[in-house]
């Protein structure tokens, strides 16, 4: 019994690696859900769907503000292109992001 209760037992910098590790893979995950709302929305938009749809009003609902400045980056005039390459771009970056603030979180662990 007492060497299952020593084995249970973490010390404090086992925790605390616990810790960050989860926070650093709730970070990576967070940046992925937006990678994937605004890969989504391009998806959509590019294959023509139904602007009046639920599905694709909700996406576009989520990815304008997520794409943050990248909205109006590049201005082509075709509607289509403007979506692809603006929140494709905006996805990169979310990408980009959320990798790099995993990795410091993990370090800082």
């Amino acid at each position: 019994m007492a060497q299952q209760e020593s084995v249970a037992r973490r010390t404090p910098a086992q925790l605390r690696a616990s810790i960050v590790g989860v926070l650093a893979s709730l970070v990576r995950w967070a940046g992925l859900v937006v990678v994937l709302i605004l890969v989504i929305r391009v998806l959509l938009t590019v294959g023509g769907a139904n602007p009046a749809n639920g599905i694709t009003s909700f996406f576009r609902t989520w990815s304008d503000p997520l794409a943050w400045g990248f909205k109006d980056l590049f201005t082509p005039s075709d509607a289509k292109l403007r979506v692809l390459v603006n929140y494709g771009i905006a996805a990169l970056f979310w990408l980009i992001v959320s990798s790099i603030l995993a990795r410091i979180t993990r370090r800082l662990g």
